[in-house]
C-alpha cells in the first residue's frame, strides 16, 4: 500500500520541511531510506510521526493508481495487503483512506498483517523483502529506496503496470 498507492514520502518531505526546517527533495532520496537523510538528532522523529493517530489517513494517492487498479479489478481479484499492524494507528487511518480513495475494492480484499505472506499470482511491491516468501510474479513498483536493484521485473509507475497487467 505505502509507496505503491498511498505517497507517505511525500507526508515527510512536508513533515520535516514544517517542523524541522529541511527542505529534502526525492533526489536526495535516490538508493536511500527517508531514515538515511536525517541528522542523528532526529533519528527518534520518524517512528514518532509514523505512529501518530492520523498520519496515514491523509496521505496522496500514487498517481494513476485509482484508474489502473479499477481496471485490473475487473479483470483479476485484487487485493490490498498492507504489513499495517508495524504502526497500529494506521489501521482505522488505511481502511478509510482504502474505502475514500479505492472504494471498489470491497473491505473482504483488505489485509492488514506483518508479514505479507500470501497464496496470489501476481504481487506489485516496493519492499522486496516481501517477495521472499512469495511464489508468484514479482513487480518491484519503484521507490527510491530500490531505485538501484536490479533482480527484480520492475514496474516505474502504474501506466507500466498496466501495459504488463492489462
Amino acid at each position: 500500500m505505502d509507496e505503491v498507492i498511498a505517497d507517505p514520502i511525500d507526508k515527510f518531505i512536508t513533515i520535516y520541511q514544517q517542523e524541522h526546517g529541511y527542505n529534502y527533495t526525492l533526489d536526495q532520496m535516490h538508493g536511500k531510506e527517508f531514515r538515511e537523510l536525517l541528522p542523528p538528532e532526529l533519528d527518534h522523529t520518524l517512528r514518532e510521526y509514523i505512529n501518530r493517530k492520523g498520519f496515514f489517513r491523509d496521505l496522496k494517492v500514487i498517481k494513476d493508481s485509482q484508474e489502473v487498479l479499477a481496471e485490473l479489478n475487473k479483470k483479476y481479484d485484487v487485493f490490498i495487503v498492507s504489513a499495517a499492524t508495524e504502526f497500529p494507528n494506521s489501521l482505522e487511518d488505511k481502511q478509510a483512506w482504502l474505502a475514500d480513495y479505492f472504494p471498489f475494492i470491497s473491505w473482504t480484499n483488505i489485509m492488514f498483517c506483518g508479514y505479507k505472506i500470501v497464496n496470489t499470482d501476481i504481487m506489485i511491491d516496493d519492499r522486496t523483502k516481501n517477495f521472499t516468501r512469495f511464489n508468484g510474479r514479482k513487480l518491484l513498483f519503484t521507490s527510491p529506496h530500490n531505485v538501484m536493484l536490479t533482480e527484480y521485473e520492475r514496474v516505474n509507475n502504474w501506466k507500466e503496470a498496466a501495459e504488463k497487467l492489462l
